[in-house]
């Protein structure tokens, strides 16, 4: 009966989850949008990722182990992420968690992997409360956050707006509905309001009742969350009704709205992290060149959401280089690690990646941010397009 009780104890320690944790494999899981209106997301993340890890796995892996990505879908459904994300910690047992697209996702998963522990890495969903929360130890990103970039827009705006009024228009989502607090709060920092605000839902197809009371509200300039499905029926829209005001986006509308609407989108202006039509370095280029040879595109402008390709693969760089400062795949020495390590990105510097305080789990700041622009069907860099 001891022996018994002896062995159930020796089995339970070999399946808790410190020890699962000890005993991490060597891949990163992740749950995208591979399926639904944002599937070109997971396709620019795995672009990056997937770089990323060959680059490393041809340098002999990390500590002695190649690194491999699992990647799961959740069509941008809360509920599939979590279930994906419980599969990726505890069935597949990985060292980490690649993040996806969807602000939504994001928030809904939070609780679960801190409950877990193990370490999560967006590097698109830039919700606020998605790494900005109390308690938060295992949720970090190299994206945008949409507090900060909130401020950046309204800048943008703002510099753009001869009579410094301002209004926001919104999807009807985690992350449209999270943008209302953090412009407002950027506009009140000014001393300024927004003149209105209006908000739309998914496949809405006429926004032109939203647009004229905007136009009827005296605004100049637009803060524009959505994706490029619906910000093509916006700038119809403004055509119907002969209204134009600057449009500056935040960066859902970084994948076909040029196709979608023509030369109805010239001009409207999103914000960015990257851009692979600007001059590229010698790092930038190689990683240009493996991505074109394994993808058969000729042409950067080709790469769809490059801000999201260049950010996944700064994040797997870092998770790369994690593993190895912490010593073994351990998620809590990896996690650990994240506050020490040093990566020469394509977007920035990192150095160290993260803080360990409340809003040093986001690797990018305002100061990597760029502004983009809508031209000839090509979002472009906007100091090579004929907007300012």
């Amino acid at each position: 009966m001891k022996r018994l009780a002896t062995g159930l104890l020796l089995l339970s320690a070999l399946w808790s989850p410190s020890a699962l944790a000890q005993a991490a494999e060597p891949c990163i899981g992740a749950s995208l949008a591979v399926t639904g209106p944002a599937a070109f997301t997971a396709k620019a993340i795995r672009q990056g990722a997937e770089t990323a890890i060959d680059e490393i796995n041809e340098r002999g892996g990390v500590l002695g182990k190649k690194l491999r990505l699992v990647v799961y879908d959740d069509a941008g459904a809360p509920p599939r992420g979590i279930e994906n994300v419980r599969r990726i910690a505890q069935s597949d047992n990985c060292i980490a968690v690649l993040g996806g697209f969807h602000t939504g996702v994001a928030l809904a998963l939070r609780d679960h992997v801190n409950q877990i522990g193990i370490p999560y890495v967006g590097v698109i969903a830039a919700g606020t409360a998605v790494t900005e929360f109390d308690g938060n130890k295992w949720l970090f990103r190299v994206s945008m956050k949409d507090r900060l970039a909130a401020a950046y827009l309204a800048d943008a705006a703002l510099e753009r707006s001869p009579a410094k009024k301002v209004a926001l228009l919104y999807e009807n989502t985690g992350f449209g509905q999270g943008a209302v607090p953090d412009v407002t709060a950027a506009l009140e920092k000014k001393g300024l309001a927004l003149v209105g605000k209006e908000t739309f839902n998914w496949n809405d197809a006429d926004m032109t009742p939203q647009l004229i009371r905007l136009r009827d509200a005296g605004a100049d300039a637009i803060i524009l969350y959505s994706i490029d499905r619906e910000a093509n029926q916006i700038v119809r829209g403004l055509d119907k009704i002969g209204w134009k005001p600057v449009v500056v986006s935040a960066w859902g509308n970084s994948s076909s709205l040029g196709q979608l609407a023509g030369p109805l989108a010239n001009g409207l202006i999103v914000a960015q992290t990257f851009s692979w039509l600007n001059d590229l370095s010698p790092k930038a280029q190689t990683v240009w060149t493996a991505i074109a040879a394994k993808s058969g595109l000729k042409d950067p402008s080709e790469l769809i959401f490059g801000s999201a390709v260049a950010n996944a693969y700064d994040a797997l760089n870092i998770i790369g280089e994690a593993i190895r400062v912490g010593g073994a795949y351990d998620r809590t020495a990896f996690r650990d690690a994240l506050f020490k390590v040093r990566h020469e990105g394509l977007v920035r510097t990192y150095d160290p990646a993260f803080a360990d305080t409340r809003e040093g789990h986001d690797a990018l700041t305002q100061a990597n941010y760029i502004l983009a622009a809508w031209h000839d069907g090509v979002l472009k860099p906007l100091s090579k397009t004929p907007y300012k």
